[in-house]
């Protein structure tokens, strides 16, 4: 339902100053998307041939009946929004998927059913924003984390569409940001009718930020099913590496490789024939990551040149998507990437699930709940710095006990944490039986 122009002007007067300024702002940067997006082209952070997506435009059609609509920023939010897809699905309610990135799009055609319908979220134009919601007229939306666009907020708004944030998180570093501008996002997240969030700070928090009916469910991400892995490819990296000490570092981020690749040099002397996997979160990166192995002055294999380590590789640079979960199951130790420079740390679970031991750095505010538990209970192991980081992998490559150990820690905080899935459906149960009555309607 479009709302009437009393409605708009009623919406925009009640908007504290900096979303107003916003929304003149984003409109009038509407002329400059071209050389905006042709720019993302040119770094690949752009379909070419959905552009369109981004300015609120589709090829594909709206399917009949409610349309549940999730939004997550990325790879991280979609997968996390997995179990839930599948138990809409099978309430035979049609989903609308959007994401930001060209990693979460091919994850999205790898990973989900092809009924899932897949759009990048629209720049946040109120011009686009309009065209995408004309076009799509979602039936509910759902929010996953804290990727808040106030335009498309605001419109959902407008008209009366329920939203939903679902596996709030807010961390400790953006808190405080947030509380200076505190009627701005006040003002957002006011608009939505409840907020799940992950956990009791999160909940204070989100409240305290002007959230209203804010429930705590638990942190998706801890229910998501490991990752999977092609069986021939896992059996080939298996029998080339079969008897090699192996580390994966997963998810690592600029900064990181260059201590990794001084602990790998630190390690292998006590350790013959280490191999050390570098998955970069970004897999564009495989080339300058092979360049400082080779600086370095060991020798480099690369995935994306279909490359297999052979016996003098010593740090293999896994730079492909979607191969997470043959590494995980390749190696017994696996470095958290994201944690040794304040990027904020990358999900444990999927490595804890497939059997790894765990290594961190201190930088793991994404996570803070799931790392203190971890560290608390013996599951996981932190490193401050390549000293550190050396010791604690050279005592997990030393001591196969010690690492079962740790791993039987992280496996039962694991399920403790569990949940979530279960706390979010029942949280929707209301919106979910207004959707189902639509549907009986329909068909009567």
């Amino acid at each position: 339902m479009q709302p009437s122009g009393g409605r708009r002007q009623r919406l925009a007067s009640s908007l504290p100053m900096t979303l107003r300024v916003y929304r003149k702002l984003s409109s009038a940067m509407v002329p400059l998307a071209p050389a905006l997006i042709k720019r993302r082209l040119k770094l690949g952070k752009e379909d070419p041939e959905r552009v369109d997506e981004r300015r609120g435009m589709s090829a594909d059609v709206r399917p009949q009946g409610p349309l549940v609509w999730i939004h997550g920023a990325s790879v991280g939010e979609v997968l996390a929004a997995a179990g839930l897809i599948e138990r809409l699905r099978a309430l035979n309610l049609r989903i609308l998927l959007t994401s930001g990135t060209v990693t979460s799009a091919a994850i999205v055609a790898k990973r989900f059913p092809p009924d899932v319908i897949h759009q990048y979220v629209p720049y946040d134009s109120p011009r686009y924003v309009t065209r995408f919601l004309d076009h799509w007229h979602p039936s509910l939306a759902l929010f996953i984390e804290s990727d808040l666009w106030p335009n498309l907020i605001l419109s959902c708004a407008a008209r009366r569409l329920p939203m939903v944030l679902i596996n709030g998180r807010m961390s400790q570093r953006s808190f405080p940001r947030w509380r200076r501008v505190s009627n701005t996002i006040g003002a957002l997240l006011g608009r939505f009718d409840i907020c799940l969030a992950q956990s009791n700070t999160d909940a204070e928090r989100f409240a305290a930020l002007g959230s209203r009916n804010v429930v705590v469910t638990g942190n998706l991400k801890l229910d998501v099913a490991a990752p999977p892995a092609d069986p021939a490819k896992l059996e080939r990296l298996m029998s080339v590496t079969r008897g090699r000490p192996i580390v994966v570092a997963a998810s690592t981020h600029p900064g990181e490789e260059e201590i990794l690749i001084e602990a790998h040099k630190s390690l292998a002397g006590f350790f013959p024939g280490l191999l050390t996997v570098i998955v970069p979160r970004h897999a564009a990166r495989g080339e300058a990551v092979a360049r400082l192995v080779t600086e370095a002055g060991l020798r480099p294999g690369m995935r994306s040149h279909e490359d297999l380590p052979v016996a003098t590789t010593d740090i293999y640079v896994a730079d492909t998507m979607g191969e997470l979960g043959l590494f995980y199951r390749l190696a017994p130790i696996v470095f958290m990437g994201g944690s040794l420079v304040a990027h904020g740390g990358q999900n444990p679970i999927e490595a804890i699930k497939l059997g790894a031991a765990i290594v961190h750095g201190p930088h793991v505010f994404n996570f803070t709940d799931v790392y203190d538990a971890l560290d608390r209970a013996g599951g996981a192991r932190r490193a401050d710095d390549r000293e550190a980081l050396v010791k604690q992998l050279g005592q997990f490559l030393a001591d196969p006990a010690a690492r079962d150990t740790s791993l039987g820690a992280s496996e039962r905080v694991v399920e403790q944490l569990g949940g979530a899935l279960e706390r979010t459906v029942t949280a929707l149960e209301p919106y979910l039986l207004q959707l189902r009555l639509e549907m009986g309607a329909a068909n009567a």
